[in-house]
C-alpha cells in the first residue's frame, strides 16, 4: 500500500520567514508547527520540507549550514514527538554570484522536483499527500507534482491543517 504524506514549505510556514535563515538561534517557530508536527506523525503522516535555499547560491550560507539547521529543528521538533522523514532543498539560481549554483533546475519551486523526488522515493500516494505553502510558487509546485497544495495564511499552523485538512477514514 502507497503512504501518506504531508510536504511543507519551511519559511514561512514551520518557521517566520526572517530572510535567510541559516541558524537555529535566529529560527522562530511559526505558531503550532511542532504540535502539527508531532499531531501528524503520530496519525501515520510521513512528514517532508521542500525548501528553496537561494542565500547558498548567493554566498550568505553554506549547505553545511542548511544541513545543519534542518537537523537541529528535526532534533527540535522530535522534543514534541514528530519527525521530519526528510529535508529536501534547492541551492540553485539562475545569475547566482556561485558559479556552480548558478542553472536553472528541476528542483526550485514552482518547479516539482523536490516532491517528485519524494513521491517515487517513499511510494507515496499522490491521492493521500498534501503540501502546505506560503506563496503561489508552492502551490504551482504541488499542482505541477499532482497533489493538492494548501496556502497557508499565518496564524497557528496546526489549527490551519485541522480545519482544511480534517481527519479522514479515506486518509489513514
Amino acid at each position: 500500500m502507497k503512504r501518506k504524506a504531508i510536504f511543507f514549505d519551511r519559511d514561512g510556514v514551520l518557521n517566520e520567514d526572517t530572510g535567510y535563515l541559516h541558524s537555529m538561534k535566529d529560527l522562530i517557530w511559526v505558531e503550532g508547527a511542532r504540535e502539527a508536527a508531532a499531531r501528524l506523525t503520530k496519525e501515520g503522516w510521513l512528514l517532508f520540507v521542500v525548501t528553496n535555499q537561494s542565500g547558498v547560491a548567493r554566498g550568505y550560507y553554506t549547505e553545511e549550514d542548511v544541513i545543519r539547521l534542518h537537523e537541529a529543528m528535526n532534533e527540535e521538533i522530535g522534543k514534541f514527538g514528530g519527525r521530519i522523514t526528510e529535508f529536501f532543498y534547492c541551492p540553485h539560481l539562475p545569475g547566482a554570484p556561485i558559479a556552480r549554483y548558478d542553472r536553472v533546475c528541476t528542483c526550485r519551486k514552482p518547479a516539482p522536483g523536490m516532491i517528485l523526488t519524494a513521491l517515487s522515493r517513499y511510494g507515496l500516494d499522490r491521492d493521500r499527500c498534501f503540501l502546505f505553502g506560503d506563496g503561489e510558487r508552492d502551490i504551482e509546485a504541488a499542482r505541477q507534482a499532482g497533489i493538492r497544495g494548501f496556502l497557508f495564511p499565518g496564524g497557528n499552523l496546526d489549527d490551519f491543517i485541522r480545519k482544511v485538512l480534517p481527519p479522514c477514514k479515506g486518509l489513514k
